[in-house]
């Protein structure tokens, strides 16, 4: 193997070891990855691809560890595939280069759309203003009495308490607006006409 790697230029030797330096890093990232799901492993913190917050939630990030050693992984793999094809250094350093800068390219689009993705499930009682329901329990006028209404809220039907400022009471199948809703979450509803 000494032998082998004695053999070769100075080039073929720094693109090898390039590529199988930045490899060796990117396996342990991936592994790391899959195992933990970037949080931290045996109190060292793995996930080094955090948002600054500087960046307005600009979510693209092209500079990251993780797009940095894939561009040294597919850059040396591919200067090496380059020179052994008979290229010159210099066009085998534009192409790994290249190649590089796309993988860049195609793990930051790669993350940002899975980070788009992602959803908190949590139920925000403000983006039920506006939405038309229809009262499933009767409801009491001016806020005497209490209801339920079936609404649909950040893409799912859901039963909800509500009271109303209407002057009469709002029976069951009514279809009703969402005017506000209160701090603890409670709708507060009137007919539509």
């Amino acid at each position: 193997m000494v032998e082998w790697f004695t053999s070769m230029s100075g080039s073929e030797q720094l693109l090898w070891g390039v590529a199988l330096i930045s490899t060796v890093i990117f396996l342990v990232i991936l592994v790391t990855t899959f195992i933990a799901g970037d949080s931290d492993i045996h109190g060292a913190d793995m996930d080094v691809d955090t948002s600054v917050e500087t960046d307005f939630g600009a979510g693209f990030q092209f500079f990251t560890f993780k797009n940095l050693v894939a561009f040294f992984t597919i850059f040396g793999w591919a200067g090496i595939a380059c020179l052994d094809a008979g290229l010159s250094l210099n066009l085998s350093l534009i192409i790994a280069t290249v190649c590089g800068l796309v993988m860049m390219f195609l793990m930051s689009m790669l993350f940002y759309y899975m980070n788009k993705m992602t959803q908190s499930g949590t139920l925000e009682y403000k983006n039920a203003v506006n939405a038309i329901g229809e009262v499933y329990l009767e409801i009491g006028k001016n806020r005497s009495k209490m209801g339920k209404v079936m609404v649909r809220v950040q893409g799912a039907l859901r039963e909800m308490e509500a009271l109303t400022d209407h002057d009469e009471n709002l029976k069951q199948s009514t279809i009703i607006k969402v005017a506000s809703v209160t701090d603890n979450g409670i709708l507060i509803v009137k007919p539509t006409n």
